[in-house]
């Protein structure tokens, strides 16, 4: 697909079409990342999206065991008081 560079002020940008927009649901902002001999536009997505049903299907299954213990034993806890 060819999109025309455009002037906007004493810069430059593209326009996206309303298809491309609502198809890959871009808000207010994407997110730019240069590559050697490309660029790629990726709609930002909020931050930890979809964590809380994530975690609660763990904890629905049992997966949500602490890996590492919270206290190890040769811990000094006296130190942060």
């Amino acid at each position: 697909m060819d999109i025309s560079v455009i002037p906007i002020g004493n810069s430059k940008g593209i326009r996206l079409t309303k298809t491309l927009i609502e198809k890959y649901n871009i808000q207010d902002s994407v997110e730019l990342i240069l590559k050697k001999e490309y660029i790629i536009l990726k709609p930002k997505t909020a931050a930890r999206k979809g964590w809380e049903k994530s975690f609660k299907k763990m904890h629905e299954n049992g997966d949500d065991k602490l890996v590492l213990p919270d206290v190890f034993e040769d811990e000094n806890l006296e130190e942060w008081s």
